[in-house]
């Protein structure tokens, strides 16, 4: 992981420091034209709190299967699902006054261009529409839930409602409170289409075919015969002939992270990843008949198995003492010897749901003469509050050796006499007292725990393990995707649309950042610019001055809020405008309504 810093934000020295000696951020670059002259403005610097009441006070509302059964592990069987949630309307107009009519008439001015950057969204994504520009309902309940999370305005709330989808018809808050790390649960849908357009075989034969795909590095080849796993990657890349040679001799094929190949697997994950608040990975596996790929073991992921064609079999155990549950790291190999009784036994059908927490065993075979495709969805690895006090607790005994005096005070001189293994059975009352000293210590340690910044460390490791976000029309339509600027005739046109003080502006997505502090200086490091590949490229950061940190943090709390960009807490115009400006360039931002040429 990254190192951490020295200390957390010294938000007041830093703005000291911040009025002392301005620093302007560049303008050259923009896509958006700046005003030449700023002026300074005066006004009470309030707190960010009291601004995001402000700004929610002012803000309007927001437009936000049958036959299923589940099973759990403890025989706990999940509520059904309420019935489809009705889709966000518009409140009647009313009566309005001047303020209301006004922003009223923007809207209406701007509602046809919206309409056309919409449009044309669909069109570029290769979505079917119908003459007035709607999207046709999808063939398959993944392709439906997809449409509907487009529509949705918040991305909190997409990622929400497609987790809802993935466990459906389990509530997500019964499954959080009570199986969540603690049972394994079926879900068995008798739905075949129900995942129909995330992945197939025809997808896995279209990368061999057209992407870069290698042995090892994406795809393994591994078989379970006779109590022993056998992994037989040739060198090299995984072309058609031996990759299908390997599996009519009995292979599994792993597929590790599809979402780098496959645009709906991205899409998938890149929404759960909001709702987990930790990386979301995928494996795809593709099973021959009559063969298992892989030997009994258990993992450090909490793994949702979603069985996408064909039939297998699966075993699940539970770990078999306290040391393996909610594992740390993924077991060895185990022989059927090392097994006991199964907790869970069933044949997953398309459309079925699998889950169980870290720790748990697990092996699955094909019968029948027929193959199996699955897709495991990961999270959660290394994701526990004992890896959060692993980065927290030297840090707090270094700040504590630092600033109090007890920590640097010398052991006693006879502290050998009476400490260590071959004293552990002694009754010395000096022992005793020893061990209340360390008890007493380690009880302050708290007070020096530097816990927001770790936090803020944990969270720019999310940053980078982050999936690009996938947007919707409407953030494609209102953030700098949408602008019209294009090269006709022999030159660039549609140049010359401005960020003003009063546009109205929120973050693209919520999550796609974080404010850090380090060494001294803040960094808002971002997902926008991250690859499919996991690491592929180094962290993305903008640099946020002193002068402009009240109104970096009001942007990221007041998500899905709009601000005026001439409301955010900063010195002048010109830090409004650079701030703004800086994060829609970047495409962090999206404007309320579409900006047009001045």
């Amino acid at each position: 992981r990254a190192s951490l810093p020295s200390g957390g934000i010294d938000r007041a020295g830093l703005l000291r420091r911040g009025r002392v000696r301005r620093r302007r951020q560049p303008h050259g670059g923009s896509a958006l034209a700046l005003p030449l002259r700023p002026r300074k403005i005066r006004r009470y610097r309030r707190s960010v709190a009291s601004r995001m009441a402000t700004v929610r006070a002012r803000a309007l509302p927001s437009e936000d299967s049958q036959g299923s059964k589940v099973e759990s592990a403890a025989d706990d069987p999940g509520d059904a699902l309420p019935g489809d949630a009705a889709a966000g309307g518009r409140e009647p107009h009313g009566h309005r006054g001047p303020e209301e009519r006004r922003e009223a008439s923007v809207a209406e001015r701007s509602a046809e261009t919206l309409a056309a950057r919409l449009r044309l969204a669909e069109v570029a994504a290769g979505l079917r529409v119908t003459p007035a520009g709607r999207e046709l309902p999808g063939d398959s309940p993944l392709r439906q839930v997809l449409a509907e999370l487009n529509r949705i305005p918040s991305s909190r709330r997409r990622a929400a409602r497609l987790f809802e989808w993935l466990i459906a018809p389990m509530p997500p808050d019964h499954f959080y409170r009570c199986l969540w790390e603690r049972e394994a649960v079926l879900v068995r849908r008798q739905d075949p289409s129900y995942y129909e357009g995330l992945f197939c075989t025809a997808d896995l034969d279209a990368m061999l075919r057209h992407e870069d795909v290698h042995f090892g590095q994406h795809l393994d080849a591994a078989r379970y015969v006779c109590g022993r796993r056998e992994t037989l990657n040739p060198p090299g890349r995984a072309l058609p002939a031996a990759a299908w040679s390997l599996y009519r001799a009995g292979c599994s094929l792993r597929l590790l992270c599809p979402q780098a190949f496959s645009s709906s697997v991205w899409q998938f994950l890149a929404v759960l990843q909001e709702q987990f608040g930790s990386m979301a990975g995928s494996n795809v596996y593709l099973t021959p008949p009559n063969s298992q790929g892989f030997a009994p073991h258990y993992d450090d992921i909490e793994a949702f198995v979603l069985q996408l064609e064909g039939r297998k079999l699966w075993r699940v155990y539970r770990p078999r003492d306290p040391t393996e549950e909610l594992a740390l790291t993924s077991s060895p190999n185990f022989s059927q010897e090392d097994l006991g009784e199964p907790v869970l036994q069933t044949v997953l059908e398309p459309g079925d749901l699998l889950y169980f927490p870290r720790g748990f065993i697990h092996q699955a075979e094909c019968q029948d003469g027929m193959h199996s495709l699955h897709l495991t969805l990961s999270t959660y690895q290394r994701n526990t509050w004992g890896d959060f006090l692993e980065a927290v607790v030297p840090l707090a005994v270094q700040a504590a050796i630092e600033e109090n005096v007890e920590f640097r005070r010398g052991l006693p001189r006879d502290f050998m006499d009476y400490m260590g293994a071959q004293h552990s059975d002694s009754k010395d009352p000096r022992r005793t007292a020893f061990m209340e000293k360390v008890r007493v210590l380690v009880a302050r340690l708290g007070h020096f725990a530097p816990v927001d910044a770790v936090a803020d460390q944990r969270a720019k490791d999310f940053i980078h393990d982050s999936l690009p976000p996938v947007l919707s029309d409407r953030e494609k339509a209102l953030s700098v995707h949408g602008l019209p600027i294009r090269w006709e005739a022999g030159e660039p046109v549609n140049v010359g649309a401005q960020l003003t003080t009063e546009t109205e502006v929120h973050m693209l997505q919520d999550g796609i950042a974080r404010l850090v502090g380090e060494g001294g200086r803040l960094f808002l490091y971002y997902t926008v610019e991250n690859s499919r590949v996991y690491h592929l490229e180094e962290p993305k950061c903008l640099e946020i001055y002193p002068q402009q940190a009240d109104a970096m943090e009001l942007l990221l709390r007041s998500y899905p809020e709009f601000v005026r960009v001439g409301d955010l807490p900063c010195d002048s115009v010109e830090d409004q405008l650079s701030l703004a400006t800086m994060l829609y360039d970047k495409g962090l931002l999206l404007t309320k309504v579409p900006l047009t040429q001045n």
